[in-house]
């Protein structure tokens, strides 16, 4: 009943709107989360085809972010079957998930919408320790750096050629120069990239503003969970949200809440509560892509077992394969 009920949902956006509408809906569900990332590219080439050419594709999107390379593509390849490019969004679109909104002509934002700024953290071999993990590294935020060396000069007083210096110095002694040559280009990186999705627009966009939204996406939130309200977004980082339409957001919202009980957004994956017996295989749907002509799922496939050793009555969970399934 679930995809059924999602399809006219999805139908009445597109009637409403003169669209085709594909759904893009990455799972946060604790244990078995999803990001945005390259393998959804031919999944959402085969929803291209089967659309073909449109005036407009309107697509709603759920996430918490992922790799910021991926919506660069999508947005490339969206615009190979249209020339009018627009996001819906009726929760949550983080990070990468705002860096692809930079790509759209029009942004609907329903009340309860949120984007966020720009400005990744980077992981490498580079990176510092994690002193509780020694097989992993501690995340490096890309503004944290800047924020660092501004703390500097600004508050510090620390202006001579001699003094910035020891600053530096003091840095790459906790963090490794490559890691931080590695946050330096991501920052270029992500800065190139927002100016080009926004140059992508059907109505050009003057340089001055592009200028204003990508620094204020990237520089003036000064915190990476920050939450940009449709009216802040509209307003102040000046992106091209469309006005409020009622009906349009509560067919949003119906969609969102479905997709959130169909993947149990709010239970977390508990393995205790599927093994009946020594062990048991298990799939976990966690993202989906679909459309009215198709639906592909991001499944995640394993093997649940109850083991004596270390601990009696423990329970092990084995993912053996993770990805994307055309299950119509």
């Amino acid at each position: 009943m679930a995809r059924q009920h999602r399809v006219e949902i999805i139908r009445e956006i597109g009637k409403l709107r003169g669209s085709a509408v594909i759904c893009y809906v990455t799972g946060d569900r604790d244990n078995v989360n999803t990001r945005i990332a390259p393998d959804v590219t031919q999944v959402f080439y085969r929803h291209l085809e089967m659309y073909g050419d449109s005036r407009q594709i309107d697509l709603v999107l759920y996430t918490r972010g992922g790799d910021v390379l991926t919506p660069w593509r999508l947005v490339h390849l969206i615009r190979e079957y249209t020339n009018r490019f627009c996001v819906l969004i009726p929760f949550r679109c983080y990070s990468a998930g705002t860096l692809l909104c930079l790509g759209a002509d029009e942004l609907v934002m329903g009340r309860l919408a949120e984007l966020g700024p720009i400005d990744p953290s980077v992981v490498n071999a580079f990176n510092p320790q994690d002193p509780n993990n020694p097989s992993a590294r501690i995340p490096v935020n890309i503004e944290d750096v800047y924020s660092y060396l501004a703390l500097a000069g600004e508050k510090a007083g620390v202006c001579s050629s001699d003094q910035q210096i020891k600053a530096f110095s003091i840095l790459v002694e906790k963090i490794h120069p490559l890691a931080l040559g590695n946050v330096h280009r991501n920052y270029m990186l992500i800065r190139s990239m927002a100016k080009k999705m926004l140059a992508m627009h059907q109505q050009p966009m003057e340089e001055e503003r592009i200028e204003h939204i990508v620094d204020n996406l990237t520089e003036k939130l000064y915190a990476h969970n920050h939450m940009i309200s449709r009216r802040e977004a509209a307003n102040e980082i000046t992106l091209p949200v469309a006005e409020e339409d009622v009906q349009l957001e509560s067919l949003l919202w119906s969609l969102y809440q479905d997709y959130a009980e169909e993947l149990a957004l709010s239970e977390p994956f508990n393995p205790a509560e599927q093994l009946q017996g020594v062990s048991c295989k298990f799939d976990v749907t966690s993202g989906f892509v679909e459309s009215i002509n198709g639906s592909d799922a991001f499944v995640f496939s394993g093997v649940l077992k109850r083991q004596d050793y270390p601990k009696a009555g423990e329970i092990k969970v084995d993912i053996l394969k993770q990805r994307w399934l055309t299950m119509s």
